[in-house]
């Protein structure tokens, strides 16, 4: 019998900077044993380019990823719900667990500044698996 692993859904309005990063960072870390979205309630065109070069300083490449529009579907198919700045325009539903990360939109700035941003949420990440994934907690680091 096997186990569904945990979904997360990363939600902030353009899904163009803070929640493209936490997802690659989620993702790259868990590889397969968290299922990951991410997704904006008024998506951009696409990712910025500045967090596209940060992320690339880490090793992670993630200039293919696109903005993704907010479903009531992908909320509800999801276990744990981060929010990043997108206000009343996610949904609630019972059941689910909600977390707001406030952290500054990286909209505007250049790659100096989103590092620091990239930082906070790759801390927030690993704080996220060690609770998902209590019995990896070593291995996620």
């Amino acid at each position: 019998m096997s186990v569904q692993p945990p979904s997360v859904l990363f939600v902030c309005v353009h899904n163009a900077g803070r929640s493209q990063m936490a997802a690659a960072f989620l993702t790259h870390l868990t590889a397969g044993r968290v299922e990951v979205r991410s997704a904006g309630s008024a998506p951009a065109d696409q990712v910025n380019p500045a967090v596209v070069e940060a992320m690339k300083e880490v090793g992670i490449d993630i200039s293919t990823e696109t903005p993704k529009v907010l479903t009531t579907a992908a909320v509800q198919s999801s276990d744990v719900v981060i929010t990043m700045g997108c206000g009343d325009a996610c949904p609630i539903f019972p059941g689910k667990r909600y977390e707001d990360w406030q952290l500054d939109d990286p909209a505007g700035l250049g790659v100096d500044a989103v590092r620091n941003i990239r930082d906070q949420i790759a801390t927030r990440v690993h704080a996220l698996i060690a609770d998902l994934l209590p019995e990896e907690q070593t291995a996620a680091r």
